[in-house]
């Protein structure tokens, strides 16, 4: 714990018209020798010499800085001891208003705002207290990728791993590498000026592959089992000539896609007739050179296809006796489409790879047959990403291929021909369309969807946690860590990951091997990856009150515990996030960080000044921010002026998910009127940084009432709110109309307790 405390306010970053010098004073008095050195300094960013003078003279293991956000601020000084931050410009001086509404005065600082100020200093002060150098969790990183899946991505990933200088291990499930490259006659643009189609060489890629002595290649194989953690990996391959166990420091999972189950697009004919095909078998037909058709439609539009499912869904059975029996084996054959029906998705998902492979197949069957050939590409939406536009506007000027936005409502085999009825066209008018061959998207499904791929060999299970038949893609956060998967070392890449192009495909292979030699350094000194990137702290137990619960390995959103043979936890830190879900879930208080722990945010909590005279002096409420949405928006919020109510003292969390109920008890025997919960957004479009927080807080939040009920306290005095990063706008009001609600209710019945 930090027994030796400088306090550094920054003259240059705190304005309002607070007295500063009297605000260093009043800290200098509370903390008395725990606080040594308090000074007033010009600028912190041109004090780092004289504070490391300090830190020497005066024997200092905490610093605390005083000024603008951590965020502009965290960076700036690189101190050799504990160091924290207040937060006095964008959430204390910038985002204070008068309760009343009156306008500011030009003079001294308002008395509420001293307050405000005074109590975020007394916090800061007590949370380094609290705080202890986290110790080294290093292990000797494996310089060894492993990568799943011989394909296009795979190769790619294989390549780039090789040239940084580290050892790759490749399994492929097939005899042969290449994957579903093989069966692409010509590739999609892959470099400037992106306005033809490319041989994919995708030879030259597995000869370079094959021939590199770093890259050990593994065909006809599988993974039987994954085990450990970053960095130390134990990886055990399935060959044709027995198991092999090979230790890596991270893995990039390429398995790359299956298409979608032809049933579902059974309504449009796929299944039914020959004629009849989906874009990835047609490219095969087009290798094998097994395509004689000379007028040949490629349909985009699959709302007959949707419409249908739809309508054979079955009913519900009605209740009791063999009417409900009879119903319920009736309905079999079509639970497979009721169960799935969400499954089309993944043409929705495969738009954009559709839009650009269909652009490219009409392309080639024309070049193939001297123009001879008529390609109609019948769209709905017309899908092609970024500079691939190129490539779009070139094929509307190319002979032989004609396009039209359609919806295409009926397809027809009529023995000498197919009909394509189509409406509401581009050409103005409805028509029929008679042609030789008709191609259908090829729905691109994760093989992760079907199969456990990697065999984790961790207590939550082989698989990845939360994959359904509908989705599948590992992909946990694309929205802010492209790359990452719910299992940390583990990187994902091409259609595992989203449906993708080639050039994207090589793209994400290098993006996920950057990914995996990250986590391989970060193991290796012992710090936390993303999101937290260089946390050198980790979870610690004090396994003698552990009572074997297993909340925290149930509720860790990474499977970063396991269990001993006595189901006690079995920390794995190089698994761990570093979010704080774990002690957030344990109800004995038996998980802590060095620099982040229950009694660190409850003594913060005991730090604020709250009145007793609710009527006179308003309310106190606590405000726990997720660091990773919240805290930035109210950031934004203060740089912008929009202020917020200074009955409010703001404490910002890794996630809420480690937000433990004791906290919340804390704060209602401490007299605070109310507690908001402020954080990511979560459900199906989750934003939520460590993928589960919002979600696991939320649940928390149901028991957190109940508790509140029967202590005769409201359970509305506690909320919790969802805000995105950008929705800084917002967050004020969000944080007013909560206040206003709390002073409606009333006084905390323990206030002054």
């Amino acid at each position: 714990m930090a027994s030796k405390i400088g306090v550094y306010f920054d003259l240059q970053n705190i304005g309002g018209g607070l007295d500063v010098e009297a605000l260093a004073e009043q800290a200098k008095a509370k903390w008395g020798d725990l606080t040594p050195v308090v000074k007033c300094v010009p600028a912190l960013c041109d004090a780092e010499k004289e504070i490391l003078a300090d830190i020497e003279s005066a024997g200092l293991d905490g610093v605390l800085l005083c000024g603008a956000s951590p965020r502009d601020m965290a960076d700036v000084l690189r101190l050799p001891v504990l160091t924290e931050h207040v937060n006095l410009r964008e959430q204390c001086v910038l985002a204070y208003k008068n309760p009343d509404g009156s306008p500011l005065g030009n003079g001294d600082a308002p008395e509420l705002l001293k307050i405000m100020a005074r109590d975020y200093v007394n916090m800061g002060v007590v949370k380094l207290q609290k705080s202890e150098m986290p110790d080294s969790a290093a292990i000797e990183g494996v310089k060894r990728i492993l990568v799943i899946g011989g394909g296009w991505t795979g190769l790619t990933a294989a390549m780039e791993a090789s040239a940084t200088g580290y050892e790759v291990v490749l399994v492929e499930k097939a005899d042969v590498l290449g994957g579903a490259a093989n069966n692409i006659p010509t590739g999609s643009p892959l470099k400037a000026p992106w306005e033809d189609k490319e041989p994919t060489n995708v030879k030259a890629k597995i000869e370079a592959v094959t021939a590199d002595p770093q890259i050990t290649v593994h065909m006809s194989s599988h993974m039987a089992k994954l085990e450990g953690q970053p960095g130390e990996f134990t990886a055990t391959i399935a060959t044709p000539s027995g198991e092999v166990s090979v230790p890596v420091g991270a893995v990039v999972l390429a398995a790359g896609w299956a298409p979608l189950d032809a049933r579902y697009l059974e309504s449009m004919g796929l299944g039914k007739s020959p004629k009849i095909v989906h874009a990835a078998e047609f490219g095969k037909m087009l290798v094998a050179g097994q395509v004689d058709a000379r007028r040949i439609a490629f349909v985009l539009d699959t709302t007959m296809a949707e419409e249908a499912l739809k309508n054979e869904a079955p009913a519900e059975p009605e209740a009791g006796g063999e009417a409900a029996k009879a119903q319920v084996e009736e309905g079999e054959e079509k639970a497979f489409i009721k169960e799935n029906l969400e499954s089309i998705k993944h043409l929705r998902y495969s738009n954009t790879v559709n839009s650009v492979g269909m652009l490219r197949l009409a392309n080639t069957i024309c070049e193939k047959t001297n123009d001879a050939t008529q390609a109609f590409v019948l769209y709905k939406d017309m899908m092609v990403p970024g500079i691939l536009e190129r490539f779009y506007k070139k094929m509307q000027d190319r002979l032989g291929v004609m396009m039209t936005k359609a919806d295409v409502t009926a397809i027809e085999d009529r023995g000498d021909r197919i009909v394509v009825s189509c409406a509401n066209t581009l050409l103005g008018m409805d028509f029929d369309l008679d042609v030789d061959m008709v191609v259908l998207p090829t729905g691109l499904v994760p093989v992760t969807a079907k199969n456990v791929t990697v065999e984790f060999a961790y207590r939550q299970g082989p698989d990845f946690p939360d994959l359904n038949l509908f989705d599948g893609f590992v992909d946990s956060n694309y929205i802010c860590f492209p790359y990452e998967t719910r299992r940390t070392g583990v990187y994902a890449a091409g259609c595992v990951r989203q449906p993708l192009t080639l050039d994207a495909c090589e793209e994400d292979a290098r993006g996920a091997v950057l990914k995996a030699v990250q986590c391989i350094e970060a193991a290796d000194h012992g710090v936390a990856v993303h999101p937290r990137s260089g946390d050198r702290s980790y979870p610690v137990f004090n396994f003698v009150r552990c009572t074997q619960c297993k909340r925290c390995t149930e509720e860790c959103p990474f499977g970063a515990l396991d269990d001993d043979e006595k189901g006690t936890p079995k920390p794995n830190p190089a698994r761990c996030r570093r979010c704080g879900t774990c002690f957030g879930a344990c109800p004995e208080r038996v998980i802590s960080f060095a620099n982040y722990n229950i009694d660190q945010i409850g003594s913060m909590i005991r730090e604020v000044e709250v009145p007793k005279d609710f009527k006179k002096e308003g309310p106190r409420i606590l405000i726990l921010a997720c660091e990773n949405d919240a805290y930035p928006a109210l950031d934004m919020a203060g740089m912008r002026r929009k202020a917020w109510n200074p009955y409010c003292r703001i404490i910002p969390v890794r996630c809420l998910g480690s937000v433990n109920a004791i906290w919340v008890s804390d704060a209602m025997s401490k007299g605070f009127d109310g507690v908001l919960l402020l954080g990511c957004k979560y459900g199906d479009d989750y934003q939520c940084h460590f993928v589960k927080g919002s979600e696991i807080c939320n649940r928390r939040k149901e028991n957190i009432a109940e508790t509140l009920n029967r202590l005769g306290v409201q359970p509305e005095r506690v909320e919790q709110m969802e805000v995105a990063i950008d929705e800084y706008d917002k967050v004020p009001d969000m944080i007013d109309d909560f206040v206003a609600r709390i002073t409606d209710m009333g006084p905390n019945p323990f206030k002054g307790m």
